[in-house]
């Protein structure tokens, strides 16, 4: 979703085993899969646990993967290899000046295991800067024109893949965006979609690859996997990681992991305070 949930601190207690999510496969993964896509809700403590503890239990028994991450925009790649070639902690990564504002506590922990097993970090996402000259000015306004061709953003997205961005922007955005609005953030939305994807593309043929993104990035009826080659999407399994009053579709993860619901100020007040400014 576009819409994040006002910031707060939390500790993460890695105590919690993996019992702490309920998981229920909505169709049959890839036994040989080479990428997983890992949704999350942002700010949920036992969603953050119960998906460290997926990585971290296949990692420990030798699994080698990249982790590419929504929360590093692309634009500072370098930086983030550079900080991970010096840093022994993961505290040292995200206290780094460029690091986008994120619960970074909640995302330490598996930042800590990329450390600690050498696996590498990628900044998967489109910066928010880019995103908005997108809004106002569409792809080419961020986009090489070798990325637009390829993934053919020159033509209409199809009427579902509209329709169900539109529908996740403006449901994300408590119903209170004008429709004007919310048709113009859709080439944004897509273009994080398309770039995550770029990123396992270029990467899936070295080695293995886990998307850490919300869950709206990782659906699979409007999200990343949209974007991937038929070839990779075979061998893709999708998590989504939903609190116990959300809900899903079969279509959209190949297997939902329900945590405890977390309890937050409602973010559409915020939204509504900040609307009305």
């Amino acid at each position: 979703m576009l819409f994040a949930v006002a910031p707060r601190n939390f500790v993460v207690a890695f105590a919690v085993a993996l019992s702490t999510a309920c998981a229920s496969p909505t169709a049959d993964p890839p036994a040989d899969a080479k990428i997983w896509l890992m949704g999350e809700v942002h700010d949920n403590p036992d969603a953050h646990q119960a998906r460290y503890a997926l990585i971290a239990e296949k990692v420990k028994a030798g699994w080698r993967p990249a982790i590419a991450m929504e929360q590093f925009d692309r634009k500072h790649q370098g930086l983030l290899r550079s900080a991970q070639d010096q840093c022994k902690t993961a505290q040292c990564i995200t206290s780094q000046p460029w690091a986008e504002k994120w619960q970074w506590e909640l995302f330490e922990p598996l930042i800590q295991l990329a450390i600690d097993y050498q696996l590498p970090l990628l900044a998967a996402n489109v910066s928010r800067s880019d995103a908005n000259r997108i809004v106002q000015g569409g792809y080419a306004a961020a986009l090489d024109p070798d990325t637009i061709a390829y993934y053919q953003l020159d033509k209409p997205l199809p009427d579902p893949l509209q329709s169900q961005h539109l529908n996740n922007i403006v449901q994300g955005h408590c119903n209170m965006l004008p429709a004007g609005v919310a048709e113009k953030m859709v080439p944004a939305q897509v273009a994080r979609d398309v770039w995550m994807a770029n990123v396992i593309k270029q990467q899936v043929s070295a080695r293995d690859v886990v998307l850490i993104a919300g869950n709206g990035h990782v659906q699979k009826d409007v999200g990343v996997f949209q974007w991937l080659p038929v070839t990779l999407q075979k061998t893709t399994t999708v998590h989504g990681f939903l609190e116990q009053q959300q809900s899903s579709g079969d279509s959209e993860f190949d297997v939902t992991h329900k945590v405890p619901n977390f309890d937050r100020e409602d973010p559409c007040e915020a939204f509504k305070a900040m609307m009305k400014k």
